[in-house]
């Protein structure tokens, strides 16, 4: 079986996972694994709340991008994997797992997953979602207060302290990787029907006999 993995980059709040679910949904549920880079958050249940509260989940440190690459490469040589479950309103990992069966499209979607060069060149197709700033901030606000229970003063000192510096240190400049870039992110639909009609074009000639 021919694997093809498309990596989904963005800032927080572009409208990664949109745009990820809805090129699921064009190409089918049972076709496609899908992995994202937040649930290989390291787990930091050595530190207390309060101190989990202050890392800084938007450095690459942050995350075991490892574990991700061998999982990745697990999938393309057809192994299932058993993936972490990230509590967000705790900050850690639970000691549950979920298990991710091969299929002929792996999507890998996350912040930095065109960072790292190893996981990079995993990837046969590269997206970045690039939506304005003040949208994204918006988004992020939202979030983490109505799904993740954080105070708004909590998310608002945390994007200045961390999130914009590794967006400009570490996210943008990974878009200079992107075969594709999708402005306006969710909402860009024929941005994603063009790229989802790719990827069905490039699946089935896979699947041809060689």
């Amino acid at each position: 079986m021919a694997v093809v993995v498309l990596g989904i980059a963005g800032g927080t709040g572009s409208g990664k996972t949109t745009v990820a679910r809805a090129i699921v949904d064009r190409i089918g549920r049972s076709r496609v694994a899908y992995l994202e880079h937040d649930s290989y958050y390291r787990d930091l249940r050595n530190l207390d709340l309060a101190a989990r509260r202050e890392v800084n989940f938007d450095h690459p440190g942050a995350f075991d991008t490892d574990l991700l690459i061998e999982h990745v490469m697990a999938l393309k040589a057809g192994h299932a994997v058993e993936t972490p479950v990230y509590s967000y309103t705790e900050s850690l990992r639970l000691p549950h797992t979920e298990r991710i069966e091969p299929r002929t499209l792996v999507i890998v979607e996350g912040i930095l997953v065109l960072e790292n060069t190893r996981l990079r060149d995993l990837m046969d197709v590269k997206i970045f979602v690039d939506t304005a700033d003040d949208v994204r901030l918006m988004r992020r606000l939202r979030r983490d207060t109505h799904e993740r229970g954080r105070a708004m003063e909590h998310v608002l000192g945390q994007y200045e302290a961390t999130v914009r510096p590794m967006h400009l240190t570490f996210v943008m400049p990974s878009m200079r990787y992107a075969d594709v870039v999708i402005p306006r992110g969710g909402r860009n639909r024929v941005a994603i029907e063009m790229v989802a009609d790719g990827l069905l074009k490039r699946l089935r000639l896979s699947d041809e006999p060689t």
